[in-house]
């Protein structure tokens, strides 16, 4: 059983960053990070494969957020820039054994408790 612990999430105002983590117990995985909002489905974010470190990420946010790893620390990242008030969300840190990075929900094994990030002034 995988168990992977968020932080890094609170509250930001608008135009500020974030750097989200994500602990993993156990092996490395292909990992993604979903965020679901009060009232909406849960939400594609980002994602990076294993053990190839391919990238993929929403149209909504590439621009704006990069997704990364340490290996050593089991551990994966996604630095949010430019925060704004429709990022308000609580985000979810999830783990495949596919390689290559899925999109959909559906494809994730693991998922973590979440961890809340609120953009307001």
């Amino acid at each position: 059983q995988v168990q992977l612990v968020e932080s890094g999430g609170g509250l930001v105002q608008p135009g500020g960053s974030l750097r989200l983590s994500c602990a993993a117990s156990g092996r490395m995985y292909t990992m993604g990070w979903f965020r679901q909002a009060p009232g909406k489905e849960r939400g594609f974010v980002a994602a990076i494969g294993w053990p190839v470190s391919s990238r993929r990420y929403a149209d909504s946010v590439k621009d704006r957020v990069t997704i990364s790893r340490d290996n050593a620390k089991s551990t994966v990242y996604l630095q949010m820039n430019n925060l704004k008030p429709e990022d308000t969300a609580v985000y979810y840190c999830a783990a495949t054994r596919r390689l290559a990075p899925p999109d959909s929900a559906t494809d994730y094994d693991y998922w973590g408790q979440g961890t809340q990030v609120t953009v307001s002034s």
